[in-house]
């Protein structure tokens, strides 16, 4: 409407205490200029007081003053606007229309609503301006016929409820921001915690792990020289050969019990098939005249007087063969793997020599002898020719070690991680720490569109095209609206915003990668109202949240705030 901008421009509040001043003041005259038009019998020019009308001059609707302050009831000095194109105006103080007016509009008091000044082009021009002046004055002269009713009573009524159902809108979003406000806090506290944790874990692991280490080069050095030959590696040919044939008997001993399981499966089967033949046998009548029974009989006749056991092989011999090899059965093998001497050996033979009193404290003094002589090149490491096979302290002890260094760079690593979450900026109060993770979306059009906090925005096909990303987010940011409010209240405003930012999304067909920017604005819940796409593969998505509400907003200390009429 032609009276949107009017309204953005001179409509204002009047302070309560000053209404009544414009009682005895002339029509349009607001109250803070009531002061001006006091004087009954004479009127001074606001912003020229060097001249004086007389009291009737006043809103007689020829303009006077050169800052139009006479006519503060009719549109006769409308022509002074500082905001329109100067023109020529002789015996004006500037010689133009471009002139300060004393006066900012025709004052509409509007009682049961708000006061307001309209712009004094709109005074008698035969148009009911409600939205501005709901009390009907501006339209005095009634031009043209028309009649303007006094609307203020049910306007100002409808206002104060909408106004009502905005401050409790205020309120629960406020409450419900100090909610998520609450539950940041907490989230942080328990990253904080997880921190501290993970420091104290970190810093007995690098003791830990400096232990192990000294533990590992004891052991490792204690045991530098000892050669642990592995099954069959002889130090010399008699010891190949040991464990060949060693070798070679466990292979015996296994397919011996191989034939062993098979000679009962088959004599399982021959004692069903005597069975059989001796039932045939005792059973067939021999005067039916069956060539075929006959000659099986007397097959099974034959084989029965002729299967006469001569010598078994007694089980418990074979068994015998069966058991395992070792010093109360079988051979002993450990008696022909002696190792061959080696030069680090000698140096410990030598204990053997010692008298029993003084050989305890020698084997130590010894043992540390041959390790230096093997260190320093001394003595041969290992002289067999399989190379030396690691004791099991020495394994165990490098696992160990091993297993301390790797928790150690996995809890670094979470520590890194849990370090750069707490240095995240989450906006104001560290508030979207709590909704990150969470997802809102709304279908417009054929698509629908998602955003979750802190991680993407995605476009989905309804028709089973895929997702499409449209950015993965980065920062925040704040920029300023400018747009008029809105009747249902879902909308940007005007004033800063915050402006979170979605980039490096899915590439678009010869074009570049999508990004978004989220603009928020206070609400009571998590809401997407609008996806736009201001320029190719950049998309605009208007959200009202409570996060983005200010922490003074609504309800605060348990107090509520009151908008004074």
């Amino acid at each position: 409407m032609k009276r949107t901008a009017a309204l953005v421009l001179l409509s204002t509040i009047a302070p309560t205490g000053t209404i009544a001043a414009t009682e005895s003041a002339p029509r349009g005259v607001g109250p803070e200029f009531a002061k001006f038009y006091t004087n009954k019998e004479a009127f001074t020019c606001i912003s020229n007081p060097s001249i004086v009308l007389r009291s009737s001059q006043v809103n007689d609707n020829s303009c006077d003053c050169p800052d139009g302050s006479d006519e503060p009831g009719t549109s006769a000095c409308s022509h002074l606007d500082p905001l329109s194109p100067e023109q020529p105006l002789p015996g004006s103080v500037t010689g133009t229309t471009n002139t300060t007016r004393a006066l900012p509009g025709f004052w509409c008091e509007n009682k049961g609503h708000i006061g307001a000044y309209i712009p004094f082009m709109y005074v008698n021009d035969g148009v009911c301006d409600y939205e501005l002046c709901c009390d009907g004055t501006d339209e005095a002269l009634h031009v043209g016929g028309t009649k303007c009713e006094n609307r203020c009573a049910s306007i100002g009524k409808e206002y104060r409820r909408l106004e009502e159902e905005r401050r409790q809108s205020k309120e629960r979003s406020a409450k419900r921001r100090r909610t998520l406000v609450k539950e940041a806090r907490e989230l942080r506290r328990k990253v904080e915690n997880k921190v501290a944790s993970l420091k104290e874990e970190i810093a007995r692991l690098e003791e830990q792990k400096v232990e192990l280490q000294r533990k590992y080069d004891e052991v490792e050095r204690a045991e530098r020289g000892k050669v642990v030959k592995q099954e069959g590696e002889g130090g010399g040919k008699l010891g190949v050969l040991v464990g060949l044939a060693k070798k070679r008997v466990d292979e015996l001993r296994d397919t011996l019990d191989k034939v062993l399981d098979q000679r009962d499966d088959l004599q399982d089967r021959v004692d069903q098939l005597e069975e059989i033949l001796s039932k045939l046998k005792e059973e067939y009548n021999p005067n039916f005249n069956d060539e075929g029974v006959k000659a099986a009989v007397q097959g099974y006749e034959n084989y029965a007087a002729g299967n006469k056991k001569t010598s078994e092989v007694v089980d418990a011999d074979v068994l015998e063969v069966l058991k395992e090899d070792g010093p109360d059965s079988g051979i002993n093998w450990a008696e022909f793997q002696e190792e061959e001497t080696s030069d680090a050996d000698i140096v410990y033979n030598l204990e053997a020599y010692l008298p029993p009193s003084v050989r305890s404290f020698i084997h130590s003094k010894i043992s540390s002898l041959k390790v230096w002589l093997i260190e320093n090149g001394i003595l041969a490491d290992n002289p067999t020719t399989g190379g030396p096979v690691e004791s099991k302290l020495v394994v165990a002890a490098r696992d160990a070690l091993e297993a301390a260094r790797a928790e150690h760079t996995t809890k670094t690593s979470q520590l890194s991680t849990e370090e750069a979450d707490l240095a995240k900026d989450y906006g104001p109060d560290d508030i979207f720490r709590a909704l990150k993770g969470q997802c809102v979306s709304a279908d417009v059009g054929e698509y629908e569109y998602e955003l979750c906090w802190f991680d993407r925005t995605t476009q989905k096909s309804k028709k089973g095209h895929g997702n499409t990303n449209m950015g993965n987010f980065e920062r925040i940011t704040t920029e300023i609206a400018d747009e008029e409010d809105r009747v249902d209240g879902k909308g940007l405003g005007k004033g800063p915003r915050m402006v979170l930012r979605f980039e490096n999304g899915q590439g678009c067909w010869n074009g570049p990668q999508r990004r978004t920017d989220v603009w928020l604005a206070c609400a009571e819940k998590d809401e997407l109202w609008r996806v736009s796409e201001s320029e190719k593969c950049v998309y605009r998505m208007e959200v009202g949240t409570p996060a983005a509400c200010e922490s003074g907003e609504g309800v605060e200390g348990g107090e509520t705030k009151h908008d004074e009429l």
